[in-house]
């Protein structure tokens, strides 16, 4: 038992305590946490060793201190050799000879890289990556911990952190062959990000430059319809910022359909319509009456099929199918509708078009909603079906909701 510590009894009592630490089967590194209490019970506040003999033994203590940390350092090597069971006896070591702070900034630098290495081995990543940084700032040439530092980055996504401790590191050892890999590893990853992320920005760009297009048109673009039959198509503006539609072409009378790839805007309907209805085109295969010809058909669109369109929800339809879609942060969009809002389907609000008006000052009716690519309804003057749209005793199919607000 130790004795009570006096004044004057300074000297026997770090004796006593020498003797302790050379007892047979004394442990020392347990019985420092009791010998720092007593060193602090006696060190009262401004105190100071007297004579010379006092600070010899508290020279003594601090070598023993010393000592243990070192065992400490030992012993958490010893557990990492031993195995995943023991990795957190390991770490507890490590925290330990770290918190007698005796050890120089090297030896120091030494346990934060051990500590981050049995830290990576756990998957605690973001605790290495401290750990690394740590020893790193006590040792600037501490290989370990820049190569540490580095794959604690790689796991964390920290893709531009992981190359520059690689570079940091190889400063050091520029021969180091698993700093070299790790640099490879990171750049490739590096370079695949940057190239993801130009290509989202691309296509955020191109999306808001259509946006643009439709507003400098007064355009109203609507919900999607018919994507069954049109996937993803979208329109393009070119270098000379001319719009370029897929066009649908629906035949009413038995929902079949064409598609114009390129539908500039500045074409009137007349020039694709005589393409597609030459006489040396081929009759549609389910017109057995020959009713569709180019003198006979005529084109409609639908007043109130969809509902307009906020500008966020445009821009999220656009990026449908790019490499955007699905990016976060794609910018505060105004989430009004761009125009009016239609009411309800009505089918018998069909409106004709004029073949030789073009395509931009059809889309630009004030009562056209283009359900995200413009469709025209076909029909032909010579088929019995013709007064049936007309009347408005006809409707186009209902189809499940394609997409979310």
């Amino acid at each position: 038992q130790l004795i009570e510590l006096s004044t004057t009894g300074r000297s026997s009592a770090l004796l006593l305590l020498h003797l302790l630490f050379r007892l047979p089967n004394s442990k020392p590194v347990f019985l420092f946490r009791s010998l720092s209490l007593e060193m602090a019970l006696w060190l009262d506040s401004g105190s100071e060793p007297q004579t010379e003999a006092e600070k010899a033994d508290l020279d003594a203590i601090a070598a023993l201190k010393e000592s243990a940390a070192i065992e400490l350092k030992e012993k958490g090597n010893e557990y990492v050799k031993k195995g995943k069971k023991h990795y957190p006896d390991a770490i507890d070591c490590y925290t330990r000879a770290i918190n007698q702070k005796v050890l120089g900034e090297e030896e120091t630098s030494i346990l934060y890289s051990n500590r981050a290495h049995v830290n990576l081995l756990l998957g605690n990543n973001r605790r290495a990556l401290e750990d690394a940084e740590q020893a790193i700032k006590l040792s600037s040439s501490n290989v370990k911990a820049f190569y540490r530092a580095a794959k604690a980055s790689l796991a964390l996504d920290l893709l531009r952190e992981a190359r520059s401790y690689c570079k940091q590191g190889l400063e050091v050892a520029s021969d180091n062959e698993e700093l070299k890999k790790l640099a490879k590893l990171a750049n490739a990853k590096l370079a695949e990000r940057e190239k993801q992320e130009a290509e989202v920005t691309k296509a955020l760009t191109t999306a808001k430059e259509l946006i643009s297009a439709f507003e400098d048109r007064g355009l109203k673009i609507g919900k999607a319809m018919y994507q069954e039959l049109t996937g993803l198509k979208k329109p393009v503006l070119d270098k000379s910022k001319i719009l370029h539609w897929p066009v649908l072409l629906l035949y009413a009378e038995v929902m079949s359909s064409d598609i114009i790839e390129d539908f500039c805007e500045t074409d009137m309907f007349s020039s694709h319509l005589d393409m597609m209805f030459s006489d040396s085109s081929p009759p549609l295969p389910w017109d057995e009456d020959q009713a569709y010809t180019r003198e006979n058909i005529e084109l409609y669109f639908e007043v109130g099929s969809t509902v307009c369109l906020s500008k966020k929800q445009m821009l999220h339809y656009l990026l449908e199918g790019t490499a955007g879609a699905g990016a976060e942060n794609i910018g505060e969009e105004d989430d009004s509708p761009n125009h009016g809002n239609p009411a309800g389907r009505d089918p018998s609000r069909w409106v004709k078009v004029n073949e030789k008006r073009t395509l931009h000052d059809v889309l630009k009716e004030l009562n056209l909603v283009i359900p995200g690519i413009p469709v025209f309804y076909v029909v032909s003057r010579s088929s019995s079906f013709y007064n049936k749209f007309k009347t408005g005793k006809w409707a186009p199919p209902e189809f499940p909701d394609e997409g979310g607000d």
